[in-house]
């Protein structure tokens, strides 16, 4: 009886899905590991789908960012749903065409601070960075600018940016909207005002050192599409 419960791949003669190594890095609440260490979120519930529809199976694999990026470089990541236009990513990976969702990065600021005027209103200011998180390069270029002289203050996670920020620790605080709505709800903080500095794309990235992968972005890309032609509901949190 176990038999007829399992896979019928040798009965049938087909052969197993591909199974692709899908990489990422914590950004709750869209994609992240729990207390298991078991990937979580809504972009992992998608990726499985879009996978499973192009014909693939997905084993998912958390790691920094940096180490995440070499993964991608040297092929033992083969997948990565994340943001497209990374220099140090371009020669190793292949772009998809569909966005499966948009992400924002604000500089966020307290009630009793005007509404900053970027870059000249961060000039000798504190900022509130989260520490492994890998920025534009426009973005980094305004950190680090010299001119600006700006003092950064790297934190570990969202909830205790936010409280670095409420407590005066610095003037400004830049993160991105998904994972800093999660962090004020938990924390029941009123809603903060800020500067959208940025609108990213977020689409499947593929290693071009993975075995046939211009094959595998095409399929994700034309499975994405029959989804959302089904009329399947493909949307992911903004």
């Amino acid at each position: 009886m176990a038999a007829l419960a399992g896979p019928c791949w040798a009965a049938t003669g087909a052969e197993p899905p591909r199974t692709l190594t899908v990489g990422y890095y914590d950004f709750p609440p869209a994609i992240y590991s729990d207390s298991q260490g078991r990937p979580k979120g809504p972009v992992v519930d998608l990726t499985r789908r879009v996978l499973e529809h192009a014909g693939y199976q997905a084993r998912f694999r958390g790691l920094p960012s940096a180490r995440l990026y070499a993964a991608l470089k040297d092929g033992t990541i083969d997948l990565w749903p994340g943001a497209p236009g990374k220099p140090e990513l371009q020669a190793d990976t292949l772009e998809g065409r569909e966005t499966l969702a948009q992400i924002s990065l604000n500089l966020y600021y307290r009630a009793d601070t005007p509404t900053p005027k970027v870059p000249e209103s961060l000039r000798k200011r504190g900022v509130i960075v989260i520490g492994g998180y890998n920025y534009w390069p426009q973005v980094n270029r305004m950190l680090s600018d010299p001119k600006l002289e700006i003092r950064l203050h790297r934190t570990s996670n969202h909830a205790s940016a936010l409280e670095m920020l409420k407590h005066r620790r610095a003037d400004y605080l830049l993160d991105y909207a998904v994972p800093i709505n999660q962090a004020v709800q938990r924390l029941a903080m009123p809603e903060l005002q800020h500067v959208e500095l940025q609108k990213l794309a977020v689409r499947f990235i593929v290693s071009r050192h993975a075995d046939g992968s211009r094959t595998i972005i095409e399929a994700l890309d034309r499975a994405y599409a029959e989804l959302v032609a089904a009329g399947e509901d493909v949307s992911l949190p903004e």
